[in-house]
């Protein structure tokens, strides 16, 4: 008489399973908490919380219009920063390997104690804590999110191109403008999207550095869910609203690389 026993066989596989546990519990569940919640108000099923956000009442489409306009901003000066400083790093790469770590270094602090260090600076120096105190702030810690993919791609650019566009004439500023940089489009963007998304999302940045005079997307999110229950409908939205923003950009960033890769190709 065959009896089937189980096996557990270990494999490739089985490394993907607590990965897999991880993101069910930790991920998936607890977004689909804010997806119910997002639909109830007082335990009924209602569009009153989507009403509330889109109608502006609370003031949540103009704190997203700000947010997106200091998340431009920020994203913007950083790309002014950190593209120079990803072409330097990537033109010496092989001979001051130091100096990227330097910029990684950062990195390897939480944010939040980077922040608390900023303020203090500010605060010996008396500077007045405002927009510039926070923007200096979120660029300052966002800055190496924009230097990092642009340095990745430059380093793997073929040298090749340059020295091609080189022996027909150009200039270095003609090489790039019209070779490095097109090449380096997917850096650019994936840099964007890296530097964008939190930026529009913060808000221990902002609370910090402003000494909360200045109200951003994450703190109205922080807020609604800080308060009670009956607040936790119009925060879950606005957390879906952010979840929209960050898969968009997400598919803008696949659409872009795709298009690198057939234009290689061709």
């Amino acid at each position: 008489m065959n009896k089937s026993k189980f096996k557990f066989r270990f494999t490739r596989r089985a490394f993907a399973y607590p990965y897999m546990a991880f993101l069910l519990l930790f991920v998936v569940v607890p977004l689909v908490i804010i997806l119910i919640n997002a639909f109830l108000d007082e335990g009924k099923l209602t569009f009153a919380n989507f009403a509330e956000f889109f109608s502006n009442a609370g003031g949540g489409l103009t704190v997203l219009g700000n947010s997106l306009i200091i998340g431009l901003v920020t994203t913007l000066i950083c790309l002014a920063i950190g593209y120079p400083c990803a072409y330097l790093l990537a033109k010496y790469h092989a001979s001051n390997r130091v100096l990227v770590l330097l910029f990684i270094l950062p990195m390897w602090v939480n944010f939040l104690i980077r922040t608390l260090s900023t303020k203090a600076i500010f605060m010996s120096l008396n500077v007045e804590l405002g927009m510039g105190t926070v923007l200096f702030g979120m660029v300052y810690n966002y800055l190496p999110y924009m230097i990092l993919p642009l340095h990745t791609t430059l380093v793997s650019i073929d040298h090749s191109y340059i020295e091609a566009a080189e022996d027909l004439g150009a200039d270095r500023l003609s090489v790039l403008l019209k070779a490095v940089i097109p090449l380096s489009v997917p850096g650019i963007v994936s840099g964007i999207t890296m530097t964008f998304i939190p930026a529009i999302s913060t808000f221990a940045i902002s609370e910090i550095l402003s000494g909360s005079k200045i109200y951003l997307f994450g703190d109205a999110i922080n807020m609604h869910f800080a308060k009670t229950t009956n607040s936790l409908g119009v925060g879950s939205v606005m957390s879906l609203v952010m979840l929209v923003l960050v898969i968009v950009a997400n598919v803008i960033v696949n659409l872009t690389n795709k298009e690198e890769e057939v234009n290689s190709v061709l």
